[in-house]
C-alpha cells in the first residue's frame, strides 16, 4: 500500500532546509518549517519569497500560484508542529547527539507511520535508526546543495529499514524532479565518499605547499571540467562540515586517504570556516559571500621584481607523430609560431603533419577558424624524419610514447641536436621529468610541459620544475604557454602533478565502490555527475582514458606515495589482464560497439 506524502516536516531551517522546503512547497506539499532560531525561521520565509517573487519575473510562475506556494508554508519553533506530517526530514547540525535528540521527542510526537528521514551526508543511519522506537520507519534522505537546482537524491537504507518507506521516499523524489540513487548505510554514501577523499588530498597538495590554491583549483577546472576547484568548493561546502565528514569516513575506513589533513583542523579551530565566515582557504568580501578578495596570498597580477625572464622562442619543435605530438603542433602553428614536427621517419612526419591539416580543416567547418588562418598555420609546420632537425628550434617539446626509457634516449639525442639555451620539454603525464633531465647534460635547460587531451581544446598546461630547472626555463615554459592561450599552473616533479595526483585516486576509489558491490556503475556515474557537477562519471571516463592507461598511472602513484589507499583496485588489474581496456578494446566497464 502506498503511503501518502502530503504532509511534510522540515527540521533546521538553514540553507540545505530552507532550500528542501522551496521544493517541496513548489511541488504543492504542506511543509512546515521548524527552528529553534525565530531569525532562522524568517531567513527561510524571506528565501522563499525571494526565489518566488524570480520565478514570476521570469514568467515561471504567475502572481496567484506564488501566493499558493507561500501559503504552503509555515514555520513553528517547537517539534510538536511536526504532528501531522506524513513524512519528517531533519537537517540539524551533523552531530549525533543533536540528531538524536530530535529523533526521541518526535518518537513521543507523530504517529507510527510516519517516515522519518535523515538529512546527514556523514553519520550513520543505522546508529540513529537503532535509538529510534520505530528503526524500520528511519532512513537517509541525502540531497545536495543547492537543493532546488541539484538533481541527485541519494536514498539511505540502513539494515532495519522497511521497503515501504524506501519506496515512498523514492517516489516523492521522483515527484520532486530528482534522481534518487538507493545506496547503502556508510558514511559520505556515494557522491560525497567519493567527492571528500579528492577534496582531502587537494587541502593536503596545498598545505605541503606543492601548488597555490589558485593553481589546484585551476587545474582541476581546466584539467577536468570540474564547475569548481577542490578549495573553492571546501570553503564553500563549510571546511569544519568537510572535517566532520572526513572523520567520520576515516572512523569507518582506517584509510589514510580520508583522515582530515591537518589544515583542515587548522582553520576550523581559528574560525576560518569557509564563506560562511568570510574566510578560509580563500578571502572573502564577508560573511556568507562569494566574492573572493585578494588578500597576502593572492599572486601578483605582474612578476615579482627580481624573477627571471623567460627566453625568447620563435620557434617550436615538436616530436612524435600521435595524437598529442599533432594537438600541440597545431597549437603552437595557429599561435604563430614556426614548428618543426619530427617522427621516426619522413612518412610517419607528413601523416602527423596531415592529419594537423584535417584537425585544422573540421575547425573551418565549424567556424572557429578562417580559410586563410588555416593556411597560414599549415604554412609554419614543417615536417621532418628526425629530431635532427631541431638544431635551430628555441624550444623543443617532447610528446613520444608513456615510457621513460625512449624519452631518455630521445633526451640524450636532444642535448646533442638542440642549440645552447634551447629549453627541452617533456610532455609527460606520469614520469619523472627529472630522469629525462639527467639523460642531458643541461638539466638546468629541462621542464615539464603537460598539455591535456585534445591539447588544441583543453586549456591547462602544467608546468613541472624538477630541483635542477633554472628559473628563466620556467618563467619560459609559462610564457609560452600563456603565448598559446593556456593556462600554466606550477607544480613540481612529482608522480601525477597536480590532476593526475588528485584525479586518479578518485577513480579508484570509484572502481573499489563497485568491487565492494556498494553501488552499481550507473549509479556512481549518476551520483557524481547529478550530485557533484562533474562532466563525466568515474566510469565513463575511465573507459575513455583506457583502464591500462588509469592502471598504470595509478601504479605510479602507488610506488611514489606508499599509501595503502592508492594500491591499485584488484578488478580494476583483472579488466586490465583480461584485455578489456575501454572504448578502444570495445569493453571496459561497459561495452561498446565495435566501429
Amino acid at each position: 500500500m502506498d503511503i501518502p506524502l502530503s504532509t511534510i516536516a522540515v527540521v533546521g531551517l538553514g540553507t540545505m532546509g530552507t532550500g528542501i522546503a522551496e521544493i517541496l512547497t513548489r511541488a504543492g506539499r504542506e511543509v512546515v518549517g521548524i527552528d529553534i532560531s525565530d531569525i532562522a525561521a524568517a531567513r527561510a520565509v524571506a528565501s522563499l519569497e525571494a526565489s518566488t517573487a524570480r520565478a514570476v519575473a521570469r514568467g515561471r510562475l504567475t502572481e496567484e500560484e506564488r501566493r499558493t506556494v507561500l501559503a504552503r508554508f509555515r514555520t513553528f519553533s517547537d517539534l510538536h508542529a511536526a504532528a501531522g506530517a506524513d513524512l519528517v526530514i531533519e537537517v540539524v547540525p551533523e552531530s549525533y547527539e543533536t540528531k538524536q535528540r530530535v529523533f526521541r521527542a518526535l518518537d513521543g510526537i507523530v504517529g507510527p507511520s510516519t517516515i522519518l528521514a535523515t538529512g546527514t551526508n556523514a553519520l550513520s543511519v543505522t546508529r540513529l535508526a537503532a535509538d529510534s522506537a520505530h528503526p524500520e520507519r528511519v532512513l537517509g534522505l541525502h540531497f545536495f546543495n543547492p537543493a532546488p537546482a541539484m538533481k541527485l537524491v541519494e536514498v539511505v537504507s540502513s539494515v532495519l529499514t522497511a521497503p515501504r518507506a524506501v519506496a515512498a521516499v523514492t517516489g516523492l523524489a521522483r515527484e520532486l524532479g530528482k534522481e534518487p540513487v538507493a545506496v547503502g548505510d556508510r558514511p559520505g554514501f556515494v557522491a560525497d565518499g567519493l567527492l571528500f577523499g579528492y577534496l582531502n588530498q587537494a587541502a593536503a597538495m596545498y598545505e605541503a605547499k606543492y601548488a597555490s590554491r589558485e593553481d589546484i583549483d585551476a587545474a582541476m577546472r581546466l584539467g577536468c571540467g570540474l564547475p569548481m576547484g577542490p578549495l573553492a568548493l571546501l570553503d564553500l561546502i563549510g571546511v569544519d562540515t568537510a572535517r566532520t565528514v572526513l572523520e567520520a569516513m576515516y572512523s569507518a575506513s582506517r584509510d589514510r586517504l580520508h583522515a582530515p589533513a591537518p589544515v583542515l583542523r587548522q582553520l576550523g579551530e581559528a574560525g576560518l570556516t569557509g564563506r560562511k565566515s568570510g574566510r578560509g582557504f580563500y578571502t572573502y568580501e564577508g560573511p556568507g559571500s562569494g566574492a573572493v578578495v585578494p588578500d597576502a596570498l593572492t599572486p601578483p597580477e605582474t612578476a615579482r621584481p627580481g624573477s627571471a625572464a623567460a627566453r625568447p622562442v620563435r620557434s617550436v619543435g615538436v616530436a612524435g607523430s600521435g595524437t598529442m605530438a599533432c594537438g600541440i603542433a597545431e597549437v603552437f602553428a595557429t599561435a604563430g609560431f614556426g614548428v618543426v614536427l619530427a617522427a621516426r621517419t619522413p612518412e610517419k612526419a607528413e601523416a602527423a603533419a596531415a592529419r594537423v591539416a584535417k584537425s585544422l580543416a573540421r575547425s573551418v567547418d565549424k567556424g572557429r577558424l578562417t580559410a586563410e588562418a588555416r593556411d597560414q598555420a599549415l604554412a609554419r609546420i614543417t615536417p621532418a624524419g628526425s629530431p635532427d632537425a631541431f638544431a635551430e628550434v628555441d624550444l623543443a617539446v617532447e610528446a613520444v610514447a608513456e615510457d621513460l626509457e625512449i624519452k631518455r634516449q630521445l633526451f640524450a639525442t636532444l642535448d646533442k641536436v638542440c642549440k645552447p639555451g634551447a629549453v627541452l620539454a617533456t610532455t609527460t603525464s606520469s614520469l619523472p621529468v627529472v630522469a629525462c633531465a639527467r639523460a642531458t647534460s643541461r638539466p638546468q635547460d629541462v621542464v615539464g610541459m603537460h598539455f591535456f587531451n585534445p591539447a588544441p581544446a583543453m586549456k591547462l598546461v602544467e608546468v613541472v620544475r624538477t630541483v635542477l630547472t633554472a628559473d628563466d626555463v620556467r618563467a619560459t615554459a609559462r610564457a609560452v604557454a600563456t603565448a598559446v592561450r593556456k593556462h600554466p599552473v606550477d607544480c613540481g616533479d612529482r608522480a601525477g602533478f597536480i590532476v593526475n595526483a588528485l584525479l586518479f585516486p578518485y577513480l579508484n576509489n570509484a572502481v573499489k565502490m563497485v568491487q565492494e558491490h556498494y553501488a552499481s556503475l550507473d549509479d556512481i556515474d549518476a551520483a557524481m555527475k547529478l550530485g557533484g557537477g562533474y562532466p563525466m562519471g568515474p566510469f565513463e571516463l575511465l573507459d575513455v582514458v583506457g583502464l591500462d592507461v588509469s592502471l598504470a598511472i595509478e601504479r605510479v602513484l602507488h610506488r611514489e606515495f606508499r599509501d595503502p589507499g592508492l594500491a591499485p583496485a584488484p578488478l580494476l588489474e583483472h579488466l586490465v589482464a583480461a584485455g578489456c581496456l575501454g572504448r578502444k578494446t570495445g569493453r571496459g566497464f561497459r561495452e561498446y560497439a565495435r566501429r
